[in-house]
């Protein structure tokens, strides 16, 4: 056989009817940003192959300029790229021609979503790959997440950066292998800042803007979630080829099954929690009988359907003669794991005759797990039904049992014995057998072994026997007799279950209390906590406490939807005071409930007031806090007050000394020490006076918008050293909404503190003349600016020691001076001011590590929106 050739084996792309050759196979390696290692991957496979005896060929691999991946290539036979000419410049692509005419077994081409050159033989290289594949190669490729065409838009709004180059979700999806590359956001930023990703002026820029901690999360959960699709659909496939039936818990998946009732949507709803617990999908399912009898009307479905729809779940009607059977072929149809189905409106006597949906379901479920959730729609008990709330299901059922049971077996025993008893002692038989029965099942029962014992003595052990005839007076009185014991027992035995149920209730309602209790104590935020808690006891929809001030009701706390804005909007009104209610809404509840409910609302009160306290509280040790600023300020800036006035005082004295003989250039220096000084002065009695403004909550900005290149140029005229920084803002970035003077404030701060702080030390610098010597202007801040979405950052980027773990915080308090050098001026309040003012405009300022080494500060602010009314 030619070496160029192989067997075709059978697959599923084999056709042998027609005898066309083997459809190649498609590996792809699924990535969530660049830089996680997919071309690492595809090419160590590769390697793998070859040594298995594999005809191997790299048509095209971007190495990006990364030595581990280009040293990958080593030992792989590589085709030579094909040039094309594009506007005059050779734009080198996949070679598909020679590829094909290779024929080699596996080809490896990265990057699938990329855009061929115009003039290339196909507009997409996932088309070349196609090529491949229909040629009988199997191709090793590559893809990022942000390149499906279905997430594309979702990724744009994520990282803000729109991709050009997709790829078709159903290319990916025809691969017979899709491996997920992995990699953790912090791990990625590690390789990144390390610059194993990209080249060392790209650094800052990338981790500052696509590949933020937040954006990578993303990214990955994005991943993660399409593979895991990918997955169970390939489980779906194979379930069906091989005709499994059986429910595989591989992934929780909630069917939700609706009978078009009023109760649907909270159905629908209870399920949908469940599912996200659970961490799984939701299914709803509406089963038709197949008579087309009782069915619900159109416009009922397209409304449970829409509800459905809007809580991220996908809505069926299957039809079946046999809702149960029905019901539970669709479940394990779905590979379901959990089934929610509402109580039955049957009532009891229906249920004896047929059990219901519901416990058809149950005992056919298998490993199905199924939830029964109660509704409103539910049948309500009987009219009678309050005399037989004290006893459990349980005694009843023996009640009744026994109430048959025990008058037959002693008229058994009594005529078995025959003349060896009296009347007299069947009698008390039957007496005992009512008491038993009145003791375990209350009155019914009671009644029923009363009648049925009267009547069985009367016909087998009173004359004239064998007949149901009432022949004496004392006959009629024995049947009273035992019907008034009944009574009398049962009455006895129901309050006895009575004060049971009330002492159950006393204690739940004594643990709810203390529950609240431990709520007002130990929560941070109690009222709140308290009424959560509140509305999940009594199954509300929501809790909010009213306050009347002024005649006019306010709501001081409240939790759930929709809340009540007066008390006489609540379904249950509690008053705890004459201006304080708790107001619920969701269900009226019974008379029992309202005094655990007064407590809570009294527990809510005092919660309200503890934490009114604790707010007085913060704002007295606000106050002392500022009496201890005032005391440091004084301590500070003793010393840094003092040196400037001491320095200008020296001057002076010297200049006006007649004594002293001073050249021209002597005073030259001691004019330029009063002018340094005096500067030094200023700006110290500025940031005081601006911390100060802050502490008061004086500072009011005058927001415009406002480009950050304006503003930099402002703040760095005022510093002597701007020749030590690299400046780099496009002219073309958003307006943001700031303050213009506060903006020129907070740039000049940090640039100064980057420039007291932030030099590297000189044997970081960098010999540029070959001679030994440090070029003195050569930048050692860098200022740089970036557009994100709904906000604009600039970027103060400094070389010097950094900051320790855990200060980046620490940086920003008043009179924090981390890390100074010996005799730098200073109290430590530019950093502070820089963040009093940034804020006041809604934006803020961060400090993060550089990468290799130093600290970069960065501001954030709106976009400014446009006015519009100054538009023509």
């Amino acid at each position: 056989m030619p070496p160029g050739e192989r067997t075709p084996e059978p697959d599923a792309h084999t056709d042998r009817v027609d005898g066309k050759r083997r459809r190649g196979e498609l590996r792809i390696y699924l990535g969530a940003a660049p830089g996680v290692g997919k071309t690492f991957a595809m090419l160590g496979e590769a390697h793998r192959r070859r040594e298995r005896g594999t005809d191997v060929v790299v048509g095209l691999v971007e190495t990006h300029g990364r030595e581990k991946t280009a040293r990958l290539l080593d030992g792989l036979d590589v085709l030579p790229r094909h040039a094309i000419d594009h506007r005059g410049v050779a734009v080198e692509e996949l070679d598909v021609d020679a590829l094909l005419a290779r024929a080699p077994e596996v080809a490896v081409v990265d990057e699938l979503a990329h855009t061929n050159a115009p003039g290339s033989r196909n507009a997409k290289r996932w088309q070349d790959v196609e090529e491949l594949l229909d040629a009988g190669v199997d191709v090793l490729s590559t893809v990022n997440v942000q390149h499906l065409e279905s997430l594309n838009d979702v990724v744009q709004r994520i990282t803000g950066v729109a991709q050009r180059e997709t790829v078709p979700d159903e290319v990916v999806r025809r691969a017979e292998q899709v491996e997920l590359v992995d990699l953790t956001p912090e791990a990625l930023r590690r390789r990144l800042a390390h610059g194993n990703v990209y080249a060392a002026h790209k650094i800052d820029a990338a981790l500052a803007n696509y590949f933020r901690v937040g954006n990578l999360t993303a990214l990955r959960e994005l991943a993660l979630l399409w593979v895991a699709d990918q997955v169970d659909v390939a489980l779906q496939r194979y379930r069906s080829e091989q005709r499994i039936t059986d429910t595989w818990e591989a992934r929780e998946r909630v069917v939700a099954a609706i009978t078009g009732g009023r109760e649907s949507e909270a159905l629908i709803r209870r399920a949908r929690r469940i599912a996200v617990r659970a961490g799984g999908e939701l299914v709803v399912v509406h089963v038709l009988r197949g008579d087309g009898l009782a069915g619900v009307a159109p416009d009922l479905l397209t409304r449970f359907r829409g509800t459905a729809e809007d809580l991220g779940a996908t809505f069926h009607t299957v039809v079946g003669d046999d809702v149960p059977t029905a019901l539970l072929e669709f479940a394990r149809g779905v590979n379901a794991t959990q089934l929610v189905l509402g109580t039955s409106r049957r009532s009891r006597l229906a249920r004896v005759f047929d059990e219901g949906i519901g416990a058809a379901v149950v005992r056919a479920s298998g490993p199905i797990d199924v939830h029964m959730v109660t509704h409103d729609g539910a049948r309500r008990r009987g009219r009678w039904s309050g005399a037989r709330e004290a006893l459990s299901p349980s005694r009843l059922r023996w009640g009744w049992l026994l109430s048959v049971l025990l008058p037959a077996a002693v008229t058994g025993f009594g005529t078995l014995a025959g003349r060896d008893l009296s009347f007299s002692t069947d009698l008390i038989g039957f007496f005992l057998a009512t008491v038993l029965v009145a003791l375990v099942g209350g009155l019914g029962p009671a009644l029923a072994a009363a009648f049925l014992g009267a009547g069985l003595l009367n016909y087998f052990f009173t004359p004239p026997l064998y007949s149901l005839t009432v022949a004496t007076p004392e006959n009629l009185v024995t049947l009273v007799a035992m019907v008034v014991t009944a009574v009398l027992v049962a009455l006895v035995v129901d309050r006895a279950a009575r004060l049971a149920e009330q002492a159950a209730r006393a204690r739940t309602e004594a643990a709810l209390l203390a529950s609240y209790s431990r709520t007002v104590l130990t929560h941070p935020t109690p009222v709140t906590r308290l009424l959560e808690k509140v509305r999940e006891n009594f199954g509300l929809d929501s809790v909010a406490l009213l306050e009347r001030e002024d005649g006019r009701w306010l709501r001081v706390a409240c939790v759930g939807s929709p809340p009540c804005d007066r008390p006489e909007q609540a379904d249950v009104d509690v008053p705890v005071t004459a201006d304080v209610h708790l107001a619920l809404r969701g269900r009226t509840l019974p008379a029992g409930d309202q005094r655990a409910l007064e407590a809570a609302a009294g527990q809510a009160v005092l919660a309200l007031r503890q934490q009114r306290a604790a707010a007085e509280a913060a704002e007295a040790r606000r106050h002392a806090e500022t009496t201890e600023l005032r005391t440091a300020l004084l301590s500070a800036i003793g010393h840094d007050l003092r040196t400037p006035l001491t320095s200008i005082k020296a001057a002076i004295g010297s200049l006006r000394d007649p004594s002293l003989p001073l050249s021209e250039e002597d005073n030259r220096e001691l004019l330029e020490t009063v002018e340094v000084s005096a500067d030094r002065l200023t700006g110290l009695i500025d940031n005081l006076l601006d911390s100060s403004r802050l502490a008061a909550g004086a500072v009011v900005p005058r927001t415009r918008p406002v480009t950050y290149d304006e503003a930099v140029s402002r703040a760095l005229a005022g510093i002597d050293e701007r020749h030590l920084v690299a400046v780099d803002v496009p002219e073309d970035l958003p307006a943001v909404c700031a303050d213009p003077g506060l903006l020129e404030r907070v740039v000049a701060n940090l640039v100064d503190n980057a420039l007291r702080h932030g030099r590297p030390h000189p044997r970081r610098h960098v010999d540029v003349d070959g001679d030994g010597a440090i070029g003195a202007d050569e930048p050692e801040i860098a200022i740089r600016a970036s557009a994100h979405r709904d906000h604009v950052e600039l970027r103060v980027v400094d070389h010097g020691p950094g900051l320790p773990k855990n200060m980046t915080e620490a940086v920003f308090a008043p009179f924090q001076r981390l890390g100074d050098r010996e005799g730098t001026p200073g109290v430590g309040l530019g950093l502070s001011v820089a963040k009093g003012f940034t804020e006041a405009m809604d934006g803020t300022v961060t400090a993060e590590d550089t990468p290799g080494g130093g600290l970069t500060l960065v501001i954030s602010l709106p976009l400014a929106v446009p006015d519009r009314s100054e538009q023509p």
